[in-house]
């Protein structure tokens, strides 16, 4: 029997704050700058939903190791200037928050200073605070399983037990592959159809959330 869901694991950029469409001009901006030409599907496919090392790599690989240092400070260093000018919370996630009875942490393929830094922007950092889990913590992000299994373990709740927020496609796949459930939020920059799969919902308003997880038929994956 399907147990039923006791722990929401949220992904932070995309899922609980706007960040992503900040991180997508960045990168874009990134490579222009760096002479590597990046669409802004280029970088979805590539690095929305990746952690900071998946990311170094590609840009290594095409560039060099140098270049991709450099690519990551001064993203770090433009990120932080457009998130401190504009970010907010996704559309509905303060609302969703509220209705959600359920135990929630947060695991992010972004290391806590930036989890610190935006959430703290936005207002959320309080909400999670203690239940947040970084991909720096495990061997590998997302699509690998990991880091969800992580925050599962340290919050002490069994994989088929959780159910996944996700915005990326790497990050429904490591729900899948850590046995848990995916929400696919599908208002942010990845399709609908690259977030679909089995055990998977997909969505497109953060509004919907709290009636999906307490939907009888949300309990069991979708095939």
């Amino acid at each position: 029997m399907t147990k039923p869901i006791e722990l929401v694991v949220f992904d932070c950029d995309g899922v609980l704050v706007d960040s992503e469409r900040i991180a997508l001009r960045v990168q874009v901006a990134l490579g222009a700058e760096f002479g590597w030409p990046l669409t802004e599907q280029d970088v979805v496919e590539r690095f929305i939903g990746r952690s900071t090392a998946s990311i170094g790599e590609q840009v290594a690989e095409r560039l060099g190791a140098a270049a991709a240092a450099a690519w990551g400070r001064r993203f770090e260093e433009l990120h932080r200037e457009q998130v401190d000018t504009g970010l907010e919370p996704v559309d509905g996630l303060p609302e969703a928050l509220d209705a959600i009875a359920l135990p929630t942490c947060v695991a992010s393929s972004g290391s806590h200073a930036k989890m610190r830094h935006t959430l703290g922007r936005t207002g959320l950092h309080g909400r999670f605070e203690g239940r947040i889990f970084s991909a720096t913590e495990v061997a590998r992000g997302k699509p690998a399983p990991d880091l969800f299994l992580h925050a599962a373990r340290r919050m002490g709740v069994d994989p088929a037990a959780c159910a996944v927020v996700e915005d990326s496609a790497p990050g429904v796949a490591a729900a899948r592959a850590a046995g848990m459930r995916a929400f696919g939020y599908a208002g942010g920059l990845t399709p609908a159809e690259r977030l679909a799969g089995p055990g998977t919902v997909v969505f497109h308003d953060m509004r919907e959330l709290p009636g999906l997880l307490a939907a009888r038929d949300a309990w069991a994956p979708r095939p």
